[in-house]
């Protein structure tokens, strides 16, 4: 059974293998009318700009890259049925692309999964297995090579990344002087697509990544110079639960080693800090991974120099668990 993140690249290999500008373009031809293009929100108090992804179709950015991937398949292969695993927000989006294309899509969910993920996974018309946080990403290996249904990988995967890259896209368009794009990371299939994008359009663009400090393998993986694998236990800690990858994907680390400027940690008082000043400040209301990035310019995690142009931070999702949003928000200071 192959590694959920793949088998390792080399060094000639890793060179050759980033997603070009070209196939994030034909991506946006691809998405164009079938997903939004979101506002650039400013923050009242703050020069921090928003890059809206938690207003996008379903409630993230995953859209753009599960679209993209279950388009690029062959009928034959679609015509299989596709498998998953997500936390929620993938899942989502891979159920939604199953849809619009009439095919069978199971995805597997850890058992922690907020519940108003799960219900919304199922309410798309996919089905859902929910295992330990341990198996969520090895059984789908298992269930594909069963079922003969098609893996769409959440960011192991060139069309995803591609398909991640539009808001790049997006972006450079909407706020033309851009200095530095601040941009969460998990398994680093956004990061990968929004540092594709940027530098090969506006390379002196600075692309940050930002992820908790209890899920901080990239910034290690960074600052090792290979990928680290944390365990599922210490990942599952944080409370952005978009954000629980245990290491790197293959892919996404070929991109970037070469491509990202830095990454940065957010603790988890920041990320409810973060959440709070958006809900009350800015009057938008997303899940606390979406608060991760914002997180790293509210806090001080990451101060652009004083001449620098504009500074955006994706928000990269807005389904969040009602409980737990509202115990961050009512939580004493």
């Amino acid at each position: 059974m192959p590694h959920p993140s793949g088998s390792p690249l080399s060094l000639s290999d890793l060179a050759e293998s980033l997603v070009h500008h070209d196939e994030i373009s034909a991506a946006a031809r691809l998405l164009a009318g079938r997903i939004r293009r979101t506002p650039v929100l400013p923050l009242e108090g703050s020069e921090l700009l928003l890059k809206a992804e938690h207003l996008q179709l379903l409630g993230s950015f995953k859209i753009r890259g599960a679209l993209n991937a279950v388009a690029a398949l062959s009928e034959d292969v679609r015509a299989r049925g596709v498998v998953a695993f997500s936390s929620g927000n993938h899942g989502k989006a891979v159920a939604y692309a199953a849809g619009l294309y009439g095919i069978k899509a199971t995805v597997v969910m850890p058992h922690t999964a907020p519940a108003v993920k799960v219900d919304g996974v199922r309410a798309l018309g996919a089905s859902v297995e929910l295992v330990t946080p341990e198996r969520r990403d090895v059984y789908p290996y298992e269930l594909a090579e069963r079922t003969g249904a098609h893996l769409v990988h959440p960011f192991d995967s060139r069309a995803a990344i591609a398909g991640h890259g539009t808001l790049a896209l997006e972006l450079l368009e909407q706020v033309p002087d851009v200095s530095a794009v601040l941009v969460p990371v998990s398994g680093g299939g956004l990061l990968s697509g929004v540092a594709a994008a940027v530098k090969a359009l506006r390379p002196q663009v600075a692309v940050i990544g930002v992820e908790p400090e209890l899920a901080g393998d990239a910034a290690e993986s960074l600052r090792r110079g290979e990928r680290a694998v944390w365990t599922t236990a210490d990942a599952y800690r944080t409370c952005a639960d978009g954000l629980r990858a245990t290491t790197l994907g293959t892919l996404p680390w070929a991109h970037i080693r070469r491509l990202v400027d830095d990454i940065v940690t957010v603790s988890e008082d920041d990320i409810t800090e973060a959440l709070c000043c958006l809900a009350r400040q800015g009057r938008q209301l997303v899940e606390p991974s979406g608060a991760v990035a914002p997180a790293a310019l509210l806090c001080g995690r990451h101060v652009p120099p004083a001449t620098a142009g504009p500074v955006v931070a994706v928000v990269s999702g807005g389904n969040a668990d009602p409980a737990l949003v509202a115990s961050l928000l009512t939580a004493p200071s």
